[in-house]
Order: structure tokens, then C-alpha cells, then sequence
């Protein structure tokens, strides 16, 4: 007899149906799994033997073949053990029981628990998409399978009350349905912006940056407050959608980084260090996950350090920086993974990192800065909205407590500035996101700030792609101030923030 039993996998950001058939024959003691099955799934055979023995159940002493169809798709993670069993019990005449519109996903323990998987909020996604109506998850997926709304969720604790239910001798909970509004809870930093003292160009560019979803590149010397400076910008960023926070936290559940919370409800900081392989900062590997740039979509990317990561690196993040996504092809398969994140990058001028201070001498040679310095191309400097200098501070500025604007009070502005933009630009889109038909509809500009971005274009070189980015800093800075067109003071503003070799 042939047993069905539908789960699903999830390939890139998205699940795909998986019908796993089990056939129990006349033979040799033995079990097969077929399907394109990775280690982890070949594995499972001897997590469900032991767990149907101990949940008092029998595993065939015949030979078992398992078929994970559709075969030319790679079945990668641990949540087919739930399923391969249920189809074993249906094709050994153990169990009868109606499988019919019900997914199971879970792995098995080998006392017959069942454990956490990654991925359950896009299998529930799919499962709805599908029209299923039931859908069976670990007990500790119950709250993430429970967002998708249209679906009976029943967390399960173990095979054995899972068997129960479906047999009808015993009842699992079906879980009511838990809204994102009833779990989203707003946060940010803890670090205020009130707290640094000084930095105020600095400060300002940060608040541009928040505002417009603009990239940020800090250079100053060791200790002059970038990574303080980086650290407090999570703290201005507006509050998340109910949209953006349902988005991230199927990305995080895919990745296996969710919070005890269940639900992302802080935009994401992400600090990689700088040994990180192109592979862990873009995405890929053999079963293509979201690397560090998807994980930081709609939050803060920091790259302290910025020329110590390797070229391939920094080169990868050319495409995600000027499209807002990552393309991850495959053999078999092209992966596209969200990456519309903020920039935040941090650098020393030069190896020893005191090349223009006034408070210390560079030891460094002309040849040394030379190379240190075109470790980054102009290519990847081109795609970076805001460059601003962190120089050191004075002893007199440190130990100063004036007052300072609070991180609340900017990100009030910045939050009526983001608020502006959706309106103008329609759903969840920044300025910095704005293409060539949204810049020439929104950047109009009069005759005399004409007259200024022409002569800066000549004096500076500049190139298309930093006019159309300059155009966008200069309308996030209109949105700030609350003004409807862009005026010269935006534009002379706008430059002062282009890189010195401009």
C-alpha cells in the first residue's frame, strides 16, 4: 500500500509542496529515501524508527521505500521526520486516519517529541496559499504558525498525541489566530542620540540617512565616535509597518534566527566582522539561505572597518546596493533574496588611521595610504549616498554636557519625513529608493537650482548615478524641512556630503 502525506520545503525565501510517499513491501528488512534528500533527511529513518518504538507504535521489519516528490527538488532541514512517519504508520495498515488537507511538518526526537524547524511561517504561508485547512507544527512553532491567518493551526508536543488526535481518541488545541498588531512591539537603541556629545554634521547626515533610507560612509581617525555614532542610528529609525515586521520575521524564521518573541518587531542591526566571505554576506551555499545583507532588509548593515573586508566582498555588494535585492543563481535554480537595507560603513583614512588628524602624527607612507585607500573601487564609493568626516574632539567638547537633541525627538521628524514619502511615492518607498520616472516626477527643479547642480556637475565630475543620488539626498533633506520642492540651500547641503575626490 502507497501513503500520502503533504508537507512542504523551503526553497530561497519561499516553501514548495512536498507529497511524501511510503511504500512498505515484502523484502529484506531495509528503508530507502529518495527524492534529492540531503544528510539531515537520509538521517531521518533512524529518528522515526526509534520514536514510533517509543510512542508505542511499530516500525516495519519489511523494506520501506520513501519517495519525496517532487524528485528533482533538493529536500534540505529536518521537518519531513513528522511526515515520513504519518506515511510509514498509513502504509504499514498500523493507523488509519484522514490525511486529506492537513500538512505536517516537524522534526522527531527519539523519544517521539517533536522539535522546532526553520521555516514554519513560509510553510504556513504556502499551506494557505493552497487553501489547506490544518497544518501540524512542533509545539514551539505554534505561535509563528499562528500569524497566517485562514488556517487551523494545532501545535503538537509529541507523535504520540499527534497519532491521538488524528485517530480521534484524543483533542489538540487549535490555536486562535494571533494578529502582528497584537504581538508588534516597537523598539529601539538603547543608546540616545543625546548621549554623544558634539559630531553634529555627523549627527545630521545620520538623521538625512534615517529619513531617506540613504548610505553612509564615516572616516575619521580611531576613537573619534563612528561606531558610537552608528550604534545610536538604530535608535532614529522609524518604527517598522505591520508589513515590514511580518516580511523580516519569515526571513528570520527561514535563517533560524527568530527571537523568543517570535516576531521581529526592531529593525535589524547587523555587524559582520570583516573576515566575512561574500558567501555569508550576500547569501548562497549549497542550499541557497539569506546571508547578512537579507538579514539586515529594512534595518542597519554596519561594516566597520570597510577596507579590511576582502574585495570579493565589498565588490558583491554592488548589485543589492543599487537594487535593493541579491540574485543568488544556481545550476538548477535563480534565487532572488530582499536586501533594502542602510549602509553604514565606517573607515580609518589610512593604515595607522591618523592621516589629517591634528592631534597625532601618520606614520604611514604616501604608498601606503595610496593602496589602503583604493581598496575600495569607485564603483562600489559611487553607490554611497553620504560621506561625511568624524573628526577627533577636543577635550573641552567631550567633557561638556550641553544639551543635546534626544534620539525621540529626531526620529519624530524622521518618522514625518518617511510618512511624506510613502505618500508621494506610494507603500512602504524611500527616497533612496526612487528610480529614473520617480526622480524626474519628484526632483523638479527651478532655473537657479538648475544653474548650481550644473556647475557642481562640472566642477566635480559627476557621474549619472551621483546627480540621481544627489537629486534624492536633496529631497529627503526638502522632506525634513517640510518643503515641497527642492530649493538651492537642499542642493548645497546635498554636496557637501560627496566624497572629497569628487
Amino acid at each position: 500500500m502507497v501513503a500520502h502525506v503533504n508537507t512542504a520545503t523551503v526553497v530561497g525565501l519561499e516553501a514548495e509542496v512536498v507529497d511524501v510517499e511510503a511504500d512498505v513491501t515484502n523484502g529484506l528488512p531495509a528503508t530507502v529515501i529518495v527524492g534529492l534528500p540531503d544528510a539531515a533527511v537520509q538521517e531521518s529513518k533512524e529518528r522515526v524508527r526509534s520514536a514510533l518504538k517509543n510512542s508505542e507504535l511499530k516500525y516495519p521489519q519489511t523494506r520501506v521505500s520513501v519517495n519525496l516528490a517532487p524528485a528533482d527538488t533538493q529536500k534540505i532541514g529536518t521537518q519531513f521526520d513528522v511526515p515520513i512517519a504519518l506515511a510509514i504508520l498509513l502504509a504499514s495498515e498500523q493507523c488509519a486516519f484522514n490525511v486529506k488537507n492537513r500538512w505536517f511538518v516537524g522534526e522527531l526526537s527519539l523519544d517521539g517529541t517533536l522539535r522546532a524547524v526553520q521555516g514554519v511561517l513560509a510553510i504556513a504561508l504556502k499551506a494557505k496559499q493552497m487553501g489547506v485547512a490544518e497544518i501540524y507544527v512542533p509545539l514551539a512553532n505554534g505561535q509563528e504558525a499562528a500569524l497566517v491567518e485562514g488556517i487551523s493551526v494545532y501545535p503538537c508536543p509529541t507523535l504520540s498525541s499527534l497519532v491521538g488526535h488524528l485517530l480521534g481518541m484524543e483533542a489538540l488545541m487549535c490555536l486562535p489566530t494571533t494578529t502582528m498588531a497584537s504581538v508588534f512591539k516597537a523598539g529601539h537603541s538603547w543608546l540616545d542620540m543625546a548621549e554623544i556629545s558634539g559630531q553634529e554634521m555627523a549627527k545630521r547626515a545620520l538623521e538625512i540617512a534615517s529619513s531617506g533610507g540613504h548610505n553612509v560612509l564615516m572616516s575619521g581617525p580611531p576613537g573619534s565616535g563612528k561606531t558610537l555614532l552608528a550604534r545610536a542610528l538604530s535608535g532614529i529609525l522609524p518604527d517598522m509597518e505591520l508589513s515590514e515586521s511580518l516580511e523580516l520575521t519569515k526571513i528570520y524564521s527561514i535563517a533560524g534566527q527568530l527571537p523568543t518573541s517570535g516576531v521581529v518587531s526592531i529593525r535589524p542591526v547587523r555587524s559582520p566582522h570583516h573576515t566575512t566571505s561574500s558567501v555569508a554576506l550576500v547569501g548562497g551555499g549549497a542550499g541557497p539561505k539569506p546571508g547578512e545583507i537579507t538579514l539586515a532588509h529594512r534595518g542597519i548593515l554596519f561594516m566597520d572597518e570597510l577596507p579590511e573586508f576582502p574585495r570579493s566582498a565589498l565588490e558583491a555588494l554592488r548589485q543589492p546596493l543599487e537594487d535593493g535585492v541579491v540574485t543568488v543563481s544556481r545550476a538548477k535554480n535563480t534565487f532572488t533574496f530582499p536586501a533594502k537595507f542602510i549602509l553604514v560603513a565606517a573607515l580609518n583614512p589610512c593604515p595607522c588611521g591618523y592621516y589629517g588628524d591634528s592631534g597625532k602624527r601618520c606614520v604611514c607612507t604616501p604608498a601606503q595610504i595610496f593602496k589602503y585607500q583604493k581598496r575600495l573601487s569607485g564603483p562600489l564609493l559611487d553607490r554611497i549616498d553620504l560621506h561625511i568626516e568624524v573628526p577627533r574632539l577636543s577635550y573641552d567638547k567631550i567633557s561638556k554636557h550641553e544639551s543635546q537633541e534626544s534620539s525621540q525627538v529626531i526620529r519624530l521628524r524622521v518618522q514625518k519625513a518617511r510618512q511624506a514619502q510613502y505618500k508621494r511615492l506610494g507603500g512602504a518607498k524611500t527616497n533612496s529608493e526612487m528610480n529614473v520616472v520617480d526622480i524626474r516626477a519628484h526632483c523638479v527643479l527651478g532655473k537657479e537650482e538648475n544653474e548650481l547642480l550644473a556647475g557642481a556637475t562640472q566642477k566635480y565630475n559627476l557621474s549619472g548615478r551621483s546627480i540621481h543620488r544627489l537629486l534624492k539626498v536633496a529631497r529627503t533633506i526638502a522632506d525634513l524641512e517640510n518643503s515641497e520642492s527642492i530649493t538651492q540651500k537642499h542642493i548645497a547641503e546635498a554636496l557637501q556630503y560627496r566624497p572629497k575626490q569628487d
